[in-house]
């Protein structure tokens, strides 16, 4: 009978301090992890890329132009370097009074040109800005008229080479995706262009030819952005 008695007292002293013991774990402050460290997206613009290019060109000769472009950069640090290839075709004509022979129209065609250029530029982030330049070619066709008759006299063809220099903003607008607009000048050099005539006749006059180039380009850039912390 003792025994049972110590039992039943025990009990109830338990059933007494359980509830307070709970209620002392249930005070007890949560702690959280902290929220895992994610790498923000840094745009890299070294790799190989192509794209495509369309825009107008601007000199005695004006019209419309489309081609394509391929190159490769490198960046390191905020500084870019690159060199690229682009090869157009053109639509550029226009005309003026003859140096040599007043009577007489010359008019010039354009229709596809190239350029050979190295890059350097500055980028923060998913923009750059560039600048570049180097060797440039056109091919040109030359016709002479009559000023008074409009009648072909004679023509010529010829492929001329010169420099460019440029400049142009590129945005990258997703992973491997960039669109930009840019600016280039082509130094054509003045040239004396020979023309025969249907009858043998072999005319020379000197022909200018700089023209200004505004493009917009899209390019695809093999290599993704890198991640970094």
């Amino acid at each position: 009978m003792k025994n049972l008695l110590l039992v039943t007292c025990s009990i109830l002293a338990l059933g007494a301090v359980a509830p307070a013991f709970s209620a002392d774990l249930a005070a007890q402050p949560v702690y959280k992890a902290p929220p895992p460290q994610v790498a923000a997206a840094i745009y890299d613009w070294s790799g190989l890329y192509v794209g495509i290019n369309g825009g107008w060109g601007l000199s005695d000769a004006t019209g419309g132009t489309v081609g394509g472009q391929i190159g490769y950069r490198q960046q390191l640090g905020q500084a870019v370097f690159g060199i690229e290839g682009q090869g157009n075709w053109a639509d550029f004509s226009g005309s003026n009074v003859s140096s040599t022979f007043p009577l007489n129209t010359n008019r010039s065609t354009t229709d596809a040109f190239g350029l050979i250029t190295g890059l350097i530029g500055y980028t923060s982030n998913n923009v750059l800005l560039y600048a570049k330049g180097g060797a440039a070619v056109t091919s040109n066709t030359y016709q002479v008229t009559s000023t008074l008759t409009g009648a072909q006299l004679a023509s010529t063809d010829n492929t001329r080479l010169g420099a460019a220099v440029g400049a142009g903003v590129e945005v990258g607008f997703a992973p491997n995706w960039t669109v930009g607009v840019e600016y280039d000048h082509l130094f054509m050099p003045d040239a004396n262009v020979n023309f025969t005539t249907a009858a043998g006749v072999v005319a020379t006059d000197r022909i200018r030819q700089d023209f200004d180039l505004l493009t917009l380009r899209l390019n695809y850039k093999f290599s993704p952005p890198v991640l970094r912390y």
